[in-house]
């Protein structure tokens, strides 16, 4: 077997991202499993939600107000009689004929020969007639029955994610039972013998394993189960043995080890151990070391130690595989635009992924880098909300520029 370094192999961030997607693709399915409704949150359906009923069942009026006839209402003001009154989950059995109207509730039935619904902010009531002040046209404010889906529609296909309007979805059909996939595996192993456990005293040369943490803690918001290993030592034997315990899971995540020191020793001991690699860097900043491959069947991860570059490779690269082994087709990067608050200056040559906030509410959405001391500072990123993303060939970027951000 063998024992040299993997030859390496730097991508751009669009390929390495098509790389990881590519492998997504060609996963199968994990075990699937039945769980409660409300247990089947943040999980992946197995089996499609289909629609048990037309919906709605009935015309639904959306709106507070009159039940008419658009052609009695065409010119208005006019006045028309009340024969009645339907709240939502009421019977009425009339046919709404010339010359009538019924007061409706948002959520009722729209009675038989009613074909539209006036506000109520636009009547005006005198005893049993009613004052309509504005026209409406057919199918204003109701939803005609199947308008939202037919009996025996899909509702939710196989791969969804389920979050809380998808719960809701499941319980309007009467699924009190989903069939889901089971939840991935996610081995983390943190290296380096400066690195001691979150609860130990660390020496004068040392910092406490915040990254098995970190990490653990974005596999279970992505639906994965994390089995934090032990802190690997930079001695290879120690460290290809627990590389082999980690190996024994759905996805392998190391942190540490996948620069070019002479203890960085991931990518030796991976090849040892048989591994296959895509990538062994990737022209990205913070995280350019990140490596990936697959050892066996099992795929794995080198993150760069460094904790910010640690939560930005994962972000990037290992949790769309993590959701692909959880049975949802991953979705690419969440992002949108925002005014740049400050200008940016850099180098180019590498797509960056650089701590910001965004702020400035719905009208003018705006994002301003957070002052940070390079990709250890931890306190910078728990201030940030989201990443501004900065194109390889831009070197300056103009405060008032649209800039894509990275939502976390």
């Amino acid at each position: 077997m063998s024992t040299t370094s993997p030859v390496a192999a730097v991508l751009s961030f669009a390929e390495a991202s098509e790389t990881v997607h590519r492998y997504c693709r060609n996963l199968k399915l994990p075990e699937t499993e039945l769980v409660a409704l409300l247990h089947a949150l943040n999980r992946v359906l197995a089996m499609p939600i289909l629609a048990d009923r037309d919906f709605p069942p009935f015309p639904r009026a959306t709106r507070d107000g009159y039940a008419v006839r658009s052609t009695d209402v065409k010119n208005v003001p006019t006045t028309l009689r009340v024969v009645g009154q339907i709240k939502a989950g009421g019977n009425f059995n009339k046919v709404l004929n010339a010359g009538e109207a019924a007061e409706i509730m948002t959520g009722a039935s729209a009675p038989s020969g009613a074909d539209a619904v006036v506000m109520v902010e636009y009547t005006r009531l005198h005893d049993d007639k009613v004052e309509i002040q504005r026209s409406c046209s057919a199918g204003e404010n109701i939803v005609p029955a199947g308008g939202e889906a037919r009996a025996g529609q899909e509702m939710l296909p196989r791969g969804t994610c389920m979050g809380f309007a998808q719960i809701a979805v499941a319980a309007a059909v009467g699924q009190p039972v989903l069939k889901v996939y089971k939840h991935p595996k996610v081995a983390i192993l943190s290296t380096g013998d400066e690195i001691v456990d979150a609860t130990s005293t660390p020496g004068e040369h040392q910092i406490r394993n915040s990254n098995s943490y970190s990490l653990a803690a974005q596999v279970i918001l992505a639906g994965g189960e994390p089995v934090q290993l032990p802190i690997a030592p930079d001695e290879p034997a120690a460290l290809r043995k627990l590389m082999e315990e980690g190996l024994t899971a759905d996805l392998l995540l190391l942190s540490g080890g996948v620069s070019m020191g002479k203890f960085d020793l991931v990518e030796q001991e991976l090849a040892r151990l048989g591994a296959k690699f895509f990538f062994t860097g990737v022209n990205i900043q913070p995280g350019k070391p990140v490596v990936f491959g697959e050892a066996g069947s099992v795929p794995f991860f080198g993150l760069p130690g460094n904790p910010i570059s640690t939560m930005v490779t994962f972000d990037l690269f290992a949790q769309p595989v993590l959701q692909a082994l959880g049975g949802s087709l991953p979705v690419r990067y969440p992002s949108a635009k925002a005014k740049l608050a400050k200008e940016i200056k850099t180098k180019i040559g590498l797509t960056r992924f650089l701590p910001a906030v965004l702020s400035g509410g719905l009208d003018v959405p705006q994002a301003a880098l957070v002052a940070w001391q390079g990709s250890g500072d931890l306190r910078a990123s728990a201030q940030a909300n989201c990443y501004i993303v900065v194109p390889p060939d831009r070197e300056v970027i103009a405060a008032g520029e649209m800039v894509t951000i990275l939502l976390r």
